[in-house]
């Protein structure tokens, strides 16, 4: 019997969990879980040696790469936004295919991207750099108000903010730009949407790269943000007609391409204005709860398809299931912060028709910093006949939990909707 493959997967906190990975990815190989070093996977790091061979990844990247290739990886890729440049220089060292090193810069910097696709006249939103705050007049000239202040490298909406007044601005610049964990920021033209009801007026694209071949396996929907810029669950599919589906794809595919991505998976977010979709942002990686879409839905399996790109075998990338609507409407936590106390109203979510499945995503008794970046406390999955029948199952389930939080007020029981306000 020949040997199986080794899958080597950079880990971190990220899209999936290490047990996500393991489950989806024993049945092509043998997974080998390379962790960076973060407060995340020591605090785990017990629970993911039950899981897979572990290797601890040293800081120093020459000792890094030797201590993997001593397990003969066959493949190496990261579903955590914070291991692409490591994943990237590990490829590189080990001569197996992933994002370039280059490319990787270009996807974990919104200026540098912003920069690229100007160039190649893809997409040409306003936006410039700040190293600090003495930069901030000069990127209110370039990119006018209203826009968009967020790190030049970042996730989960971390630390971003919509700017209308000047003044505002130029103190968030001040705030943000200074302290010891300070970094660089961009701000970026503001896409208005266009009116799409109930529903959020973007969408992400979900693909695949194989030899430079761009395949979109699906658009993604979403709920409308929550101030400023949370989110608070997506569903398959998008509610938008073939035209505006059409555009979505071709752009995604034109910023792929002009990005070099040449192998991998991508996640795209891109904004429906009146004037069609324009480009948000876009992750060299599988993005959040795709993974729990996909068990939803059955058929594609995203993560095997990340592991079988990596391993270099001819993939038929194939398209998600569109027969109905499966979601994941997650509850945000307050923007505030407190301490968790009580998640109330789990079982009674259950019960409601079209639900799969709720799951407690902040632990009772572990505080919730303050903060505008997407959070959650609990997420519903479910799967309905039509997205207008999804909009009323979420709205019956998240009516049915509650949760006891200690904060700046008190102790108090809050709505989902007063958690999220």
């Amino acid at each position: 019997m020949a040997d199986r493959p080794v899958i080597a997967v950079v880990y971190d906190l990220g899209a999936v969990s290490p047990l996500a990975i393991v489950d989806h990815l024993e049945p092509l190989g043998d997974v080998l879980l390379a962790l960076r070093r973060s407060e995340h996977t020591e605090l785990n790091h017990a629970l993911i040696e039950e899981l897979a061979t572990v290797v601890d990844l040293d800081p120093d990247p020459d000792v890094a790469a030797e201590a993997l290739r001593r397990h003969r990886p066959d493949a190496l890729l990261t579903f955590s936004e914070l291991c692409l440049a490591d994943t990237a220089d590990l490829a590189e060292r080990l001569g197996l295919p992933y994002h370039s090193v280059e490319t990787v810069g270009l996807l974990r910097d919104k200026y540098a991207m912003r920069a690229r696709l100007r160039e190649h006249g893809v997409d040409a939103v306003r936006s410039a750099r700040l190293e600090g705050p003495g930069d901030w007049p000069a990127a209110l000239a370039e990119v006018g108000l209203p826009a968009v202040l967020k790190p030049a490298t970042g996730q989960g909406s971390r630390d971003t903010h919509l700017i209308t007044e000047e003044s505002e601005g130029h103190r968030l610049a001040e705030e943000l730009l200074t302290g010891p964990e300070a970094g660089p920021m961009v701000l970026e033209e503001y896409l208005l949407g266009r009116d799409c009801g109930p529903f959020g007026d973007y969408v992400s694209v979900e693909s695949a790269v194989v030899g430079g071949v761009v395949t979109h396996w699906q658009v993604t929907g979403k709920y409308p943000l929550l101030p400023p810029f949370r989110e608070p669950g997506q569903y398959w599919p998008a509610p938008v007609d073939e035209q505006e589906r059409a555009a979505a794809l071709a752009l995604t595919t034109r910023v792929v391409e002009a990005l070099g991505i040449e192998t991998g998976i991508t996640h795209t977010e891109l904004k429906l204005t009146a004037e069609g979709p324009r480009l948000i942002e876009v992750n060299g990686r599988l993005g959040g709860f795709q993974c729990w879409l996909s068990e939803l839905a059955g058929g594609l399996d995203p993560m095997q398809l990340a592991a079988r790109i990596a391993l270099g075998e001819e993939v038929e990338v194939g398209h998600a299931p569109t027969d109905r609507v499966y979601f994941v409407r997650s509850v945000q936590t307050p923007r505030e912060g407190g301490l968790l106390k009580a998640v109330h109203g789990v079982r009674d979510v259950l019960e409601v028709p079209g639900v799969e499945g709720a799951t407690v995503m902040s632990r009772p008794g572990e505080p919730m910093l303050p903060t505008v970046q997407t959070a959650e406390l609990v997420s519903v999955t479910g799967i309905t006949e039509d997205h207008a029948a999804m909009l009323a199952v979420v709205e019956e389930a998240l009516a049915r939990l509650t949760f006891t939080v200690d904060g700046p007020e008190g102790e108090r029981v809050l709505t989902s909707a007063q958690c999220e306000h």
